[in-house]
């Protein structure tokens, strides 16, 4: 999955990264979380013949879709992470998958390794020779029942790569430059054109780089949050207990 991630490059880099003529200015985020706006990136729809318009547009959005059937949102689910292997059929997001595909700009994300159920060691996981990555996403306009319009949006993930599988199952998918246009068109790309690029990261693409419970906190925003953590690394260590021997009858041990 993808509960939090940041976007720390300029708005220069962010723009010249995503093909954008301009950008509005925008400040460094470095815990953003379910329900905050998001950058988000569409194509801006065909071009006339000789057109100078930019092929591209971005706009602010919601992370947590909300499809455009639901007459209640009291009680519907936080949808900020769609699954790739379902995407193109589950109600909530077949519309969005077929007509408005998207880009999400980030300098990484973080996970969590579940430990007891419950969230254990947290990592920045980012790209290991640095720079953005877009994450593949959906946007769903919202009619609200008192005539407002809300724009929506779900980062697609998919089982993760060799680089975090033994933090978390799942990673976000990540589409590189060169699919950047095939992404984006909805006019002339069905889902089953784009199905490919719903794959995990190339191994080695990202590092996991272990960090304290600061980011937990969404009030925690600044860059401290993403410094190593030698101290829980070092602890961690610490508690891991030597395995006992197996007992006479075959069975280990519990303690």
């Amino acid at each position: 999955m993808c509960g939090r991630f940041a976007l720390t490059a300029t708005t220069d880099q962010t723009a010249a990264f995503l093909g954008l003529a301009e950008l509005e200015e925008f400040p460094a985020r470095y815990n953003i979380a379910p329900t905050q706006p998001i950058l988000a990136v569409l194509s801006a729809g065909p071009q006339a013949p000789g057109s100078n318009r930019p092929d591209r547009a971005a706009m602010l959005v919601r992370w947590g879709l909300i499809p455009a059937w639901v007459k209640e949102t009291r009680g519907f689910p936080l949808l900020f992470n769609a699954r790739s292997e379902s995407v193109a059929e589950k109600a909530s997001f077949r519309t969005a998958m077929r007509h408005r595909r998207a880009l999400v700009p980030a300098s990484g994300f973080y996970e969590w390794r579940q430990a007891g159920g419950r969230k254990g060691q947290a990592y920045w996981v980012r790209p290991r020779h640095g720079g953005l990555v877009a994450f593949a996403a959906l946007v769903e306009t919202y009619a609200e029942p008192g005539g407002s319009e809300m724009d929506t949006c779900a980062i697609v993930t998919t089982h993760a790569n060799a680089d975090i599988a033994d933090i978390h199952e799942r990673m976000p998918v990540v589409i590189g430059p060169q699919d950047f246009s095939r992404w984006l068109d909805c006019r002339t790309r069905e889902p089953r054109h784009v199905a490919d690029l719903m794959r995990p990261a190339e191994p080695g693409f990202f590092e996991a780089v272990p960090v304290s419970d600061l980011v937990n906190k969404v009030a925690n925003t600044g860059p401290e949050i993403q410094e190593k953590s030698v101290a829980t690394q070092a602890g961690a260590t610490a508690r891991q207990k030597p395995r006992k021997p197996e007992t006479d009858d075959g069975q280990m041990t519990l303690f």
